[in-house]
């Protein structure tokens, strides 16, 4: 080195000294850094270790869209979360506020409605806290997700799909249950904004990072609107010219709020309605009503995605990209090569994957479930199937 102050001391060692020396620092380290953290008293609301492996996800460019649209599509990958889906994050914040405010304590039990992928991230958490996990879900959803939940010490409920004035809804009967429980908890990841929170302190600032602050529009669907919302604010704050964009699936009411201001879907005209949720074989997204959560996101545009345009977009991306993804990740992105075609070339666009496409074995990604629905995937090799 140039000056004294600089000279490294294993310049001045032998080879073999250096190395021995080098060891005995770097164990030094070691043991200086247990002491520091075993000394250190764990906050209460901290949950495990397990929560440090949540976010930080991967932001990936979907090199197939991108060659199709001409604008740079890039996918965060939220399926590798521990719990498989972006719903470990908000989980993890609901359950982290409760134990904060003293509102949950080890041996008390947590109740929640969910399509699957919550309950999921739950019931994985509640481990590392010593809590009971009670979950409630339609019937209609992927049989694996229920079965998983129960292999993970939850106690399931499969109910009929009913409007959310009905009684017997899940949202419902999960927050009964928590009210007649002496110690349970209600969860309400609809309206619970923490939920929200999650997604504003920590996959906005991610995305916002992960970019350089490059990115012209967000693109994402919403069940409880929890990730448009807090993803769109905290982009929105960066730089207001960011286009946030809904993707929804058919059934949904929310496509019609966004455009029109006015909560409707075809679906639900009478006669034609078929079920009392959402007209959709797409999995934990598209509502027909408002939720906290909701209210809070700022949209600018909206695009209707069908089922057979996500199930297209789904072998598309096994296809081209080798990724095998769920109905949810399919239908965010549908809307992004919507919003892609809208903007025109040259475009940075940002979508969510939100869970694997393991979890929907039984339906979106059955071969029987799609033809008997008249779904059969249609197998090209460029986007033609998005309308």
């Amino acid at each position: 080195q140039s000056t004294w102050g600089n000279v490294l001391l294993t310049d001045m060692l032998s080879p073999k000294r250096a190395l021995a020396l080098a060891a005995l620092t770097a164990t030094s380290a070691s043991i200086i850094l247990w002491f520091k953290l075993k000394s250190k008293k764990r906050p209460s609301h901290e949950i495990s270790a397990m929560e440090q492996l949540i976010g930080n996800t991967p932001l990936i460019e979907l090199h197939s869209l991108s060659k199709e649209t001409g604008c740079r599509i890039l996918a965060k990958v939220e399926f590798v979360n521990p719990g498989g889906s972006v719903k470990d994050r908000v989980a993890k914040y609901i359950l982290r506020e409760a134990l904060k405010k003293g509102t949950i304590k080890p041996g008390d039990t947590i109740f929640e409605g969910t399509s699957g992928s919550t309950g999921i991230s739950l019931a994985m958490l509640s481990h590392a806290i010593g809590l009971n996990c009670c979950i409630y879900m339609p019937n209609d959803q992927a049989i694996e997700k229920s079965e998983l939940l129960e292999r993970l010490g939850a106690t399931v409920f499969r109910v009929n799909p009913v409007s959310i004035v009905d009684p017997q809804q899940f949202c419902n009967l999960a927050k009964a249950g928590a009210e007649a429980h002496p110690n349970g908890y209600y969860v309400d990841q609809f309206e619970n904004i923490s939920n929200m929170r999650a997604h504003f302190e920590e996959t906005g600032p991610e995305i916002w990072r992960q970019c350089n602050g490059e990115i012209d529009a967000f693109v994402a669907g919403a069940g409880t609107g929890g990730t448009i919302a807090g993803v769109s604010r905290y982009l929105k704050n960066q730089n207001a010219d960011i286009r946030v964009v809904l993707a929804d699936p058919q059934g949904s009411s929310l496509f019609n709020r966004v455009k029109r201001g006015v909560l409707f879907a075809v679906e639900e005209k009478e006669g034609k309605k078929a079920r009392h949720q959402v007209d959709s074989i797409i999995e934990g997204v598209g509502l027909n009503r408002l939720t906290r959560n909701f209210v809070e996101a700022s949209i600018d545009n909206a695009f209707r995605v069908t089922d057979q345009e996500a199930v297209d977009m789904a072998q598309f991306l096994l296809r081209n990209e080798g990724l095998f993804v769920g109905s949810s990740s399919a239908l965010n992105c549908v809307g992004a090569v919507k919003t892609a075609r809208q903007l025109g070339p040259n475009h940075t666009i940002v979508t969510i994957l939100c869970d694997h496409g393991q979890r929907h074995m039984s339906r979106f990604h059955n071969a029987q479930f799609l033809a008997k629905m008249g779904l059969t995937p249609k197998v090209v090799n460029d986007l033609s199937f998005v309308s």
